[in-house]
């Protein structure tokens, strides 16, 4: 693998760059809420074996996306990042999950994309608080799920409501 791709999609976020980049084992990428520790030995144009357990990540920090944010939903402020977003790429798919809190409805949001040849895709849209869970999620044909802390609820697709929760993560599907 080569890390243009990664590279490619945090340019596209805000026009910013990555701060690094590496590769972890899928299981242990996914638990890590803070922000990733980049490989110093990696380079945009190293290239890295990358096997289907594990994924390829680039890192940015937090507030790095807010411009993208601000542009996408046509309200600058409304959606303030909350932690590290995501970018990475696992089974040959890339993708970028962004942990905001949205001003307007005064709760968390999980934002997913997936990134494709014909563009940008919202895959995953989750509200959350600690009273009530919203989501719109559409992960069909991906390794992964949107899962609800709360109640350990893994959700791969449909739109719905459930228990509220703290927190809401992206993770591989077994």
């Amino acid at each position: 693998m080569n890390f243009g791709n990664l590279a490619k999609i945090a340019v596209g976020i805000a026009g910013v760059a990555a701060t690094g980049y590496g590769v972890k084992k899928a299981v242990d990428y996914f638990q890590n809420r803070d922000q990733e520790e980049p490989d110093p030995e990696k380079a945009e144009d190293t290239e890295v074996e990358v096997t289907s357990e594990d994924v390829a990540y680039a890192t940015v920090e937090p507030e790095s996306v807010q411009p993208f944010l601000d542009a996408s939903f046509g309200a600058p402020g409304r959606y303030v990042p909350t932690r590290a977003p995501k970018i990475f790429e696992y089974q040959d798919q890339q993708y970028m999950v962004i942990w905001a809190y949205d001003n307007d409805k005064e709760k968390n949001q999980l934002l997913g994309f997936k990134y494709t040849d014909e563009g940008r895709e919202m895959v995953a849209s989750v509200g959350y608080t600690g009273d009530a869970t919203d989501y719109n999620v559409n992960l069909d044909g991906t390794n992964l799920a949107v899962k609800i802390d709360a109640n350990g609820e893994e959700i791969t697709s449909g739109q719905g409501e459930t228990e509220g929760t703290n927190e809401v993560d992206l993770v591989p599907v077994g």
